[in-house]
């Protein structure tokens, strides 16, 4: 039986890569930065790697490529000041955590990244409420997929591992990681790629679904 959902952060309760060229496009006219904005969120996405490279390395690189007038220090500001404005949640996430708390469930984020960032963006999406506790690597010195990161969040909940469900984006940190540390997992589908997750989630409201599936087969 599942007593905790715990989810990742960026790309399962938001659509990260949408959010990334909304902001970058926006950054390059914010900005009125003087190189071919296609070319700029090119590199932007292949510096960044989906999230898991934090941004002073990927500026750095970019104003070295692109001649670009601001230091990296400029470039880095705008992204941590405006980068949580164009964050959106995927379509039924508050419905789908409000019925989660109705139920009696434990909800926490475990996210790897920048804590205070992180936390940023968790603002934005306005459910930090609904959580019963949130770890971020930079804050808890472990990362996605240690093993550790998992065990630690299910003890600051007060559950075991083997009754909790973890939902992510990242078949390898997410999902991988989780299932190493003796969770059930869920993929959000982001590709079509083969998955190791005891389930797969198109829709945020699937995970409802889960859980009486498997309190059916509990009983």
């Amino acid at each position: 039986m599942i007593h905790a959902v715990l989810f990742d952060l960026d790309g399962t309760l938001f659509d990260r890569a949408s959010v990334v060229q909304t902001f970058i496009s926006r950054q390059h006219e914010r900005l009125n930065l003087q190189c071919d904005r296609d070319a700029y969120l090119e590199r932007f996405l292949a510096l960044d790697k989906n999230g898991t490279v934090w941004k002073d390395k990927v500026y750095t690189q970019l104003v070295e490529e692109f001649s670009l007038p601001f230091s990296m220090n400029a470039l880095l500001a705008d992204y941590i000041i405006h980068f949580p404005e164009y964050v959106v949640p995927f379509p039924h996430l508050e419905q789908l955590l409000s019925n989660l708390k109705a139920q009696g469930q434990k909800l926490a984020i475990v996210s790897n990244g920048i804590g205070q960032f992180q936390l940023s963006v968790i603002h934005a999406l306005g459910m930090e409420q609904y959580f019963d506790a949130i770890l971020i690597s930079d804050w808890e010195k472990l990362r996605k997929p240690d093993a550790r990161l998992f065990q630690r969040a299910c003890d600051k909940l007060g559950v075991s591992v083997e009754e909790s469900l973890f939902v992510g984006d990242n078949p390898e940190v997410d999902i991988d990681g989780a299932k190493g540390a003796g969770m059930l997992t869920a993929w959000k589908k982001s590709g079509d790629q083969q998955v190791n997750a005891d389930y797969v989630v198109d829709d945020l409201l699937d995970i409802e679904t889960i859980i009486q599936t498997t309190l059916q087969q509990n009983s």
